[in-house]
């Protein structure tokens, strides 16, 4: 299996820059995984797709504004950071650009001393440990020195950085949007609870693991990173019941997908979990926890295509993305949603 097997031609101009005002108005694709066959929906229209006694499983991590813009101490050469995970307490996994100006033991300064990072670490793939030190607590400082970490493709500046957080952000933790979710305003769910639709949150840390791009030809080589996820109690017993009575288990992004599928992997029903997970979904792999998936349109070649391709078969969704592409829908992390079912 190929990395360019999952490939596909997408126009510059269908990459979304910029959210739209009003969240549920993204168009929706609704992909039947078993026939293939696609209708053109708005996202508002998710409700009519989801059944009572269903279960709508979230990932409620909030992004940190983690890129932070300082200074070396010793020579004041410009370094940006993007902080990926907290390893240790202030111990932090982070993304350092350029990488090659530093050494262990390098100090770096950021608004005037308030918070500084100091070097433990250099790995591959531009990837640093750093010891953060500081007076106060980290998120507030974070909030005032940093800035959403908005992915490479997006050139626009965010206005309001909200709107790259779910309504329903709850855990700081994460180097990225679970995007799929940005679509769900508060009266969508509070329509879709009403309606007898079990939501359920869940944690995952958005990280590399996510977003870091396929570098190898054969797909099974390609070695995922680490991200951090939770799974409590009272959402393992919802799962539990909603499996035991027929009903289905619908997964708002990937990163949901990757969660709930770690848990079952080893275990029949689903239980309460923290810890780190490092799967890789693609073709051949063997649902054991979802039933359906709604999810974005992702980047060529990356695992998040690879992992809907798992879910619909890959000429599915390569026909469905070349339908999307000819009718113009929005692409990647602003853009518009599918819904596999």
């Amino acid at each position: 299996m190929k990395t360019d097997d999952f490939d596909y031609e997408l126009p510059k101009e269908l990459i979304a820059q910029t959210p739209l005002d009003k969240r549920d108005e993204a168009r929706l694709m609704v992909l039947d995984k078993e026939t293939g066959a696609i209708k053109h929906q708005k996202f508002y229209d998710i409700i009519d797709y989801l059944n009572e006694g269903d279960a709508l499983v979230i990932n409620d991590t909030k992004v940190i504004p983690a890129r932070i813009i300082g200074e070396k101490e010793d020579t004041g050469a410009v370094i940006e950071l993007l902080l990926l995970k907290d390893i240790d307490g202030d111990t932090w996994e982070c993304l350092a650009k350029p990488q090659k100006r530093l050494k262990v033991g390098t100090s770096i300064s950021f608004g005037d001393g308030r918070l500084k990072a100091k070097v433990c670490e250099i790995k591959e793939e531009g990837i640093t440990i750093v010891n953060l030190i500081y007076e106060g607590i980290l998120m507030e400082i974070l909030e005032f020195l940093g800035t959403m970490p908005l992915p490479p493709y997006i050139h626009e500046k965010l206005d309001n950085q909200e709107m790259y957080q779910t309504v329903y952000a709850k855990d700081y933790g994460s180097a990225a949007a679970p995007t799929a979710g940005l679509h769900f305003t508060e009266e969508l769910l509070d329509k879709i609870s009403k309606k007898g639709i079990k939501i359920v949150h869940i944690t995952l840390h958005v990280g590399l693991g996510t977003f870091r791009p396929v570098m190898v030809d054969d797909v099974k080589t390609h070695k995922m990173h680490s991200e951090h996820f939770i799974i409590t109690k009272d959402a393992c017993d919802t799962l539990n019941e909603v499996r035991k009575n027929g009903k289905r288990i619908i997964a708002v992004g990937t990163t949901s997908v990757r969660t709930l599928e770690t848990v079952m992997q080893t275990n029949d029903y689903f239980v309460p979990m923290v810890g780190d997970t490092e799967i890789f979904i693609y073709p051949g792999f063997k649902f054991k926890a979802i039933d359906g998936l709604i999810t974005n349109f992702h980047l060529p070649k990356s695992t998040l295509v690879m992992l809907v391709s798992a879910l619909a078969g890959r000429e599915n969704i390569l026909n469905a993305y070349n339908i999307a592409v000819k009718k113009e829908y929005r692409f990647f992390s602003f853009g518009d949603a599918m819904f596999i079912k």
